[in-house]
């Protein structure tokens, strides 16, 4: 005889004991909604690095100057590379036929930026590339 039976009485040892029964089997049968994985993006991806000319679909044109001004250095009117601008491959080859196209349209000056588009708000920062250079 076992040790609840001893002191508690037969019927009631039953009893407990189908109940245990009972619950094991429900637990040994197909997960409940809460048991399943929930399906969520991935915290630790980062954000895909994209373009501003085409996060905000524009298209550089020559005599969107003011636009083009900030693609250039205002000191010598160089054109700044992918590496300092972040734009994508085919958005900085348009800018710098569209910069080239404006100068020889006489829009923009070739050796120096405007100084009405001096205090523009900056679009990157070329102290400060996106990416380091090649050498």
């Amino acid at each position: 005889m076992s040790y609840l039976t001893k002191f508690i009485g037969r019927s009631i040892y039953k009893t407990t004991r189908n109940a245990l029964i009972s619950t094991t089997r429900q637990s040994s049968t197909a997960p409940t909604d809460d048991d399943l994985p929930i399906e969520m993006e991935n915290p630790y991806k980062k954000e895909r690095r994209q373009c501003i000319l085409c996060k905000y679909k524009i298209t550089p044109d020559y005599k969107n100057y003011r636009l083009l001004s900030q693609f250039q250095s205002p000191y010598t009117g160089r054109i700044y590379g992918r590496h300092i601008t972040g734009l994508c491959k085919s958005k900085q080859e348009l800018v710098e036929a569209a910069i080239t196209k404006a100068q020889n349209c006489a829009y923009m000056p070739y050796y120096y930026k405007d100084k009405a588009f001096l205090k523009d708000p900056r679009l990157f920062d070329p102290e400060n590339p996106i990416r380091s250079h090649r050498f």
